[in-house]
Formats: C-alpha cells, sequence, structure tokens
C-alpha cells in the first residue's frame, strides 16, 4: 500500500523545508544510462570528492540497491524517501523499475521518488505511478527550444538521435506531456531548473511561469556547477545574489526549494550530511567485500605493469565471459604499483534488442559509462565497437578465462 501524498509530503526532505533536517533520503544509483546530453554534465561515476547530480561511487543492481536499503534503514531509522536520481536518467533504465518494484514490495512504509530529465516521461507516467511513485523530479531548463537547444547537445529518442533545435523542441514537447500526465494522476512534481548565466537565466520567469500553468508543486533553480570535460567548464557559476534575486521573481508564480545541496545519485543521510561513503560496498553491493557478501571473486588482482584503469566484461565477477556489445556488467579496476583494486560494477541494461542506429547506441552508451578506463577486456569484440574504442584511445584485449593478471597481458587488438 502506498502512503498517502499529503502524509508523505510531511517526511519528503526535498519537497519539504521543515522535514530537511529531521527526515534522510537515500538515492540508489541504478541507473547508468542516459538518453540526452547537457553541456553542463559529466557522469563521473567514481569520484568520491565531488558532490553534484550524476556522481556516485557505484552502480547498483536492484538487488543490490534493495539489500543496501535493508543496512542503511538498521543504522539511519529515520530514512523516509527512496529516490532514483541516476547517474543517467532513470527512465532510460528498464533497471529503474525493477528498482521500484522491489522497493515498493519490501518498504511499503518509504516514499518513493524518482528524478528524470522527461524525454520519457509520457510513455512511463501510468507505470511509475503503478508502481507506487507520488513523488517525481524533472530537470526541465528551457520553455524555447531556442534556448533549449544551446543547453542540450544530444537527444536520443527511439532508436535516433537528433541535435540542435529539433532534438531541444522534442524534448520541450516530451517533458511538457510528461509533467500534465503526473499531475493529473496525483503525483508530486518539482522542476529542477540549472541556471546558466547568459544563456537562459533571462528565460527562468518564463520557463516557471509556463509550469505553474501545469500545476507543479515546487521549483528548485540550481547553480551552474561549471566542470571539466563539458561544454560549458568554461562558464561561470551564478552568485548566490543572483540566485536569490532571480528566486524572489520567481517565487510570486510558484513555490521556491531554497535548501537544495545538488546531492549525488548515491546520496545517504539528511540534505545537509552526506553519509554514502560509510555505506559504500556493503552486503552484496558491487565489489563483494562486505560483511554479508558471498562473493569469492578477486576485489585485488595482481598484474604485470602499470595502467590507470581496466574494465573487464563479465557475467559473475570471477570470469571474463562476455563480448562488449553484450555484457550484463564491467567490473572497473584502478592501478597502482602492479596491483589493481576494485572500484566498481558498471551494470549494463541488456533487456533490449538493438539493431542499427540502436546497436550503434548501445555501443556508444556502453563507451561513454567506461570512459575512465583506458584498457577494456573482453572475450570478443567487433568490429564497429572495436574501431570506436581505438578512436577514443582505449586498448583492447581478448581474454577468456579467470579475471587475473592474465587477462591484462594478453594480446592487444
Amino acid at each position: 500500500m502506498v502512503r498517502g501524498t499529503e502524509e508523505a509530503l510531511k517526511e519528503h526532505p526535498c519537497y519539504s523545508k521543515e522535514a530537511h533536517d529531521k527526515f534522510a533520503r537515500m538515492h540508489v544509483p541504478v541507473a547508468p544510462r542516459c538518453n540526452i546530453q547537457c553541456n553542463y554534465c559529466n557522469r563521473k561515476y567514481d569520484c568520491s570528492n565531488e558532490s553534484r547530480p550524476g556522481v556516485t561511487s557505484e552502480v547498483l543492481s536492484p538487488e543490490e540497491a534493495v539489500e543496501k536499503i535493508r543496512a542503511v534503514k538498521e543504522k539511519i531509522p529515520y530514512l523516509s524517501v527512496i529516490g532514483i536520481a541516476g547517474p543517467g536518467d532513470p527512465l532510460a533504465n528498464e533497471g529503474t523499475f525493477r528498482t521500484l518494484e522491489l522497493v515498493n514490495k519490501e518498504f511499503p512504509e518509504l516514499t518513493l521518488c524518482v528524478s528524470t530529465n522527461g524525454l520519457a516521461l509520457p510513455d512511463n507516467a501510468q507505470r511509475l505511478y503503478d508502481l507506487g511513485v507520488r513523488f517525481l523530479t524533472v530537470t526541465m531548463n528551457a520553455s524555447d527550444p531556442s534556448v533549449g537547444e544551446r543547453i542540450y547537445s544530444k537527444v536520443q529518442w527511439k532508436g535516433k538521435t537528433f541535435s540542435g533545435k529539433e532534438g531541444a523542441e522534442m524534448l520541450l514537447l516530451n517533458q511538457l506531456a510528461g509533467i500534465e500526465k503526473c499531475v493529473e494522476l496525483g503525483m508530486m512534481v518539482k522542476i529542477n531548473i540549472v541556471m546558466v548565466p547568459g544563456i537562459n537565466d533571462w528565460h527562468i520567469p518564463e520557463l516557471v511561469s509556463k509550469v505553474k500553468t501545469l500545476g507543479v508543486y515546487i521549483v528548485n533553480i540550481l547553480p551552474l556547477i561549471p566542470v571539466e570535460g563539458t561544454e560549458f567548464s568554461g562558464r561561470r557559476a551564478p552568485t548566490p545574489e543572483e540566485r536569490k534575486k532571480l528566486m524572489d521573481v520567481c517565487e510570486l508564480d510558484v513555490r521556491m526549494m531554497r535548501h537544495c545541496r545538488q546531492c549525488r545519485a548515491d546520496a545517504i543521510g539528511l540534505l545537509g550530511e552526506d553519509r554514502s561513503s560509510e555505506f559504500m560496498r556493503m552486503g552484496s553491493c558491487q565489489a563483494g567485500c562486505g560483511p554479508s557478501s558471498d562473493r569469492s571473486g578477486p576485489s585485488l588482482v595482481k598484474v604485470e605493469g602499470k595502467c590507470t584503469r581496466i574494465a573487464v566484461a563479465t557475467s559473475d565477477g570471477k570470469i571474463v565471459d562476455s563480448g562488449f556489445g553484450n555484457a550484463p556488467r564491467f567490473d572497473v579496476y584502478e592501478f597502482s604499483d602492479g596491483d589493481a583494486e576494485f572500484l566498481r560494477t558498471v551494470v549494463i541494461d541488456t533487456s533490449k534488442d538493438v539493431a542499427g542506429s540502436s546497436h550503434r547506441e548501445h555501443i556508444e552508451n556502453i563507451a561513454d559509462l567506461l570512459d575512465d578506463c583506458s584498457v577494456i577486456v573482453v572475450k570478443e569484440i567487433g568490429h564497429m565497437p572495436s574501431k570506436l574504442l581505438e578512436k577514443r584511445g582505449k586498448t583492447i584485449r581478448i581474454h577468456s578465462g579467470e579475471v587475473g593478471k592474465d587477462a591484462f597481458r594478453l594480446h592487444t587488438l
């Protein structure tokens, strides 16, 4: 049974300022794949020293997420909300829906919340509602495609890639239709807007007026975080004064969220107290080093020579047994003085059949997820992904057998 929305609202730290220092939220990072590319976003999954959307130290399977929630609930009894906010877009990952199903079944007392860019929202609004989601955040940075095209460099929809004004318009239409559906269903909708000086700051009051007509509950105006490796890396962030002034103006239309902390995709705890590091790799989560884990695969591998990071295509963490395009997961290791320390598991969505342009999109998405790795170890690889990885400067190694030093010293393609 889903909790009443009004009752849950009082204990949702992102929707209620009164709740933010009393009730905790937990983001489960089960959604690595994204369907758009924002000019401010670099989904750097393993950066433990950064706190911003799109960052996580591990990617979990739905089952691992549930196990981790059990552990967190024991230590944080005031946990009230389970959110899925990436590190990619939740609605571009089938694992999101499986996670919601499992969490709703085992923890009906917890409030479910999802954060999305809205591209796939019209097709999934009812599905989210049926799975118990009553709180939804949509990141929406423009209500005019001529503004949006300066913020989004790529939109991937139904097997095709769009850019420029066409892509921005497609995203906008889906956002508007999806938000309208969710409000009609009775969901509380929050709009996140990234304030980019010189790009959309002047346009935001118009955007806020637009979403007001859709019936959104609250709006959160976030300051741009210039991130290395993005189109907006050289742009300045708005000053606190500029942001406050804009919120003061927009609050005449819609309630403003002023206590946001721009949380990581694996954030745990109160909004001003991230405790995610306490729960890294608990139970069977990724590394297999927690007290309740039964994984016997290696968490530290001796190798010859020095590298930076290596990604291993595997189904169980023990054997290199998958090709690049059909691997269910990649285990990522970091090297130091001949040793390889386990970092994370990157879960790949293999639930959909892909062919043609969809196949290339699938391969590119995997490559994006492994962008920080210099060596890719696979059982086999096709011509197209091989060329794509070589263009990105990756070293490809073919191996079938145990994950160990032999996997890293065999011949290179």
